[in-house]
């Protein structure tokens, strides 16, 4: 009974009644198990008092309107590191056990003591007190306040949170855990702006989704669902568009280990197994984690850079050493081998995603295949206010800059590019205040009166930095340089015809893709048709794929190239593609005939493969040679085809000819006489080059010399028709 007596005492009834008893009966721990020896040292370790030390103590009253504990967390580990095992242990059993165990028993915050569970004894340490409400203990409602204190008194009805230390392999399950141990591994004070990213809002809520969710939720009901973390995300998309910021920033994000960033071509080595080594070390501090702590290991994150460079296509590189294929398979057994890591997240990032391997792009693997592509105004918004921060806060930008005009002329612009025009704009207005003398010298005068406006930015844009994957207004500049000459109705119908394509292509859900072919006879000025159609859309994307472009290239130097065009045209959300004089493009020979069938067999598949989910696509293809397109089955892939005529009436030539406005009002109806009830057949681009060769002669001899020319050309008095 006397045992049983001292076993009540024992409980820490006080802190100083407590260490009385240790010190008084050191007898008790010499005679005793090893859990009592276990308590006295710890007791003594808490109070840091040693055998024999001599204690003055008193006896402490409580208040118990005051010190009635409420909720108490307590953080938990295995005693000794021998007993450590990976069973869980369900923390309601043992609230319940603790509660009756120490039941009317007083504590302290930062108490330290053992606690047997299950056989097995754990170090506990008293991180949090909280009183009960006041107002309960005196029978009125509730005012949901409750005081921290720092020592309490442990009631029937009090709660008790167990944490598990941040060190500890522990294993808890049931509900009596602290929020602590289920904390987001968001960092709470992480912010979009802060971190320079903008305008990937959608990207990184779709990566929480598919990539930390799991990670979240409290450990063992993801354990209970069966539901294992993702542990990679392939982050693919067009340069400068955020891809390595957005995998940097991950890292800062998280609470977790300091991310490991390595660039692919890094890990090679040519020296036999070095190359598998270096993908093994990055691993190492993960698996050596996981042994340790188990399901309680943190994150550890590892990016790799450009990791088409590692991880080609197993096979596909003839006469190599075969590195990179050992490369893929010690990160694949790495990633999701015979002994799994689950407490890895590996971020690769590329341009170039069907170059990689497809076993590593599987479930359970790279699963997550997130692309990264140019940001729309509402995103260059953010970008651009991201890097005119510092300028707005210093007060350097003049009022007249207005982010959202900025926004709106800046389609297709990657951040980086982003940057670069704010860079640009910066340098220009800086170039105002430098003196134009034998040295460069800033003029301090006016230095301090810098300031960047909005002309600094227009001419930015308009000469220094133009997007990869926008319109190069060069590019189609030079096919309607003379205009458009809308010599009759044909005309008209075309470009209306164009403009209904133009809108279908914005505007409808069910055709992401709209292609048509304008074909007619030479010269009737089909190519500057389709560049005044594309130029009118104010589509962010255009493109000529043009045969000049391609002199000299092979076959498969060709297609490569074509299907550049279309590549760069999936990554914008509206592209327009010129396809110009396709039977060029083909090689084309009546004589023979010749032509390219693999060049033929690209272009096929690309004008019918529809553009990603999100993206629309208009193409225009031009030809003269419709009996050739039909012979070799292209004119069904087109979704309409429109006729562009030749000049076929005499009116129509006048009207031509005051349009352009070369010849004065009695030449014209001297050449309207002549071609009155004649037949006619020349294009409009023919027209142009034979007026212009006319008016070069004196003003009596042009009209002559004009209907000479067309007489010689077989365009006047022809038998053609349309």
């Amino acid at each position: 009974m006397c045992c049983v007596v001292f076993w009540e005492l024992f409980a820490p009834t006080s802190l100083f009644v407590s260490i009385c008893l240790f010190l008084l009966f050191p007898f008790f721990a010499c005679s005793s198990s090893v859990f009592m020896n276990s308590r006295h040292s710890t007791q003594r370790k808490w109070a840091g008092l040693s055998i024999g030390q001599e204690v003055r103590v008193t006896n402490y009253k409580f208040d118990k309107s005051k010190q009635c504990i409420s909720t108490m967390t307590v953080e938990i580990d295995f005693l000794q590191k021998k007993s450590v095992d990976s069973n869980p242990y369900d923390s309601d059993n043992m609230a319940m056990e603790f509660v009756q165990h120490f039941n009317n028993q007083a504590f302290s915050v930062g108490q330290q003591f053992v606690f047997s569970f299950c056989d097995k004894l754990f170090g506990l340490l008293i991180k949090d007190i909280e009183a009960m409400d006041p107002s309960i203990l005196k029978g009125e409602q509730a005012s949901g306040k409750k005081p921290k204190i720092q020592i309490g008194l442990l009631l029937g009805n009090s709660q008790v949170i167990f944490e598990k230390s941040e060190t500890s392999s522990l294993t808890l399950i049931g509900k009596a855990k602290t929020r602590e141990s289920r904390q987001s591994i968001i960092s709470p004070d992480w912010n979009f702006e802060r971190m320079g990213i903008g305008g990937l809002d959608k990207e990184f809520s779709d990566i929480f989704r598919r990539a930390f969710a799991s990670r979240v939720f409290p450990a063992d009901i993801v354990e209970q669902m069966g539901c294992k973390h993702v542990k990679g995300i392939l982050l693919f998309g067009p340069p400068g568009c955020g891809k390595t910021l957005m995998a940097r920033q991950i890292g800062k994000m998280l609470k977790a280990r300091e991310p490991k960033i390595v660039n692919g071509p890094e890990i090679l080595n040519k020296y036999v197994g070095e190359s598998e080594a270096n993908i093994r070390k990055l691993f190492a501090d993960a698996e050596d984690e996981q042994k340790r702590l188990g399901a309680n290991s943190g994150v550890h994150i590892i990016i790799f850079d450009e990791i088409d460079a590692i991880c080609k296509q197993r096979g596909s590189m003839a006469g190599s050493t075969g590195v990179h294929d050992t490369v893929v398979n010690q990160l694949l057994s790495k990633i999701d081998g015979v002994e799994q890591l689950n407490n890895i997240l590996v971020i690769g990032m590329t341009n170039r995603p069907d170059l990689i391997d497809e076993a590593l792009l599987r479930p359970g693997r790279l699963e997550v295949k997130m692309e990264i592509g140019l940001p729309d105004e509402r995103g260059r918004i953010q970008i651009l206010h991201i890097h005119t921060a510092k300028m707005r806060q210093y007060e350097l930008m003049t009022p007249d800059v207005d982010i959202k005009e900025l926004a709106a002329e800046t389609k297709n612009y990657s951040g980086a590019e982003l940057e670069g025009l704010v860079r640009a704009a910066q340098s220009t207005a800086m170039n105002r205040h430098i003196k134009a003398t034998n040295t460069v010298e800033v003029n301090t005068e006016t230095a301090e009166k810098l300031q960047v406006s909005r002309l600094d930015f227009m001419t930015s844009l308009n000469n220094d930095i133009k997007p990869a994957f926008g319109t190069n207004q060069e590019d189609y500049a030079s096919y309607i340089m003379n205009g458009i000459i809308r010599w009759g109705d044909p005309v008209s119908a075309v470009l209306e015809d164009g403009e209904l394509l133009v809108q279908q292509t914005k505007n409808s859900e069910r055709t992401p893709l709209v292609s048509v072919l304008l074909e007619g006879p030479p010269n009737s000025g089909k190519t500057a048709l389709a560049a005044k159609i594309s130029e009118d859309s104010q589509f962010p994307f255009i493109k000529i794929c043009s045969p000049d472009k391609m002199i000299g290239h092979s076959e498969i130097a060709k297609c490569q190239a074509i299907k550049k065009i279309f590549e760069d045209a999936y990554k914008s959300q509206l592209s327009c593609v010129v396809v110009d004089d396709i039977e060029r493009l083909l090689d084309y020979v009546p004589i023979g005939p010749r032509f390219s069938n693999l060049v033929l067999q690209a272009l096929l598949v690309l004008l019918k493969k529809p553009p990603p989910k999100g993206r629309k696509l208009l193409i225009i293809g031009t030809t003269s040679r419709r009996d050739v397109l039909k012979e070799m089955e292209m004119l069904d892939v087109f979704s309409t085809t429109i006729h562009i005529p030749n000049i076929s009436r005499g009116e129509q030539l006048v009207e031509a000819l005051e349009l352009l406005g070369s010849f004065q009002e009695v030449e014209r109806a001297h050449i309207a006489k002549a071609v009155k009830g004649q037949n006619l057949w020349i294009g409009i681009k023919k027209l142009l080059m034979l007026i212009e060769m006319a008016v070069q002669m004196d003003t009596g001899y042009r009209v002559s010399k004009f209907l000479s020319l067309l007489q010689d050309e077989g365009a006047l008095g022809s038998d053609k028709f349309i």
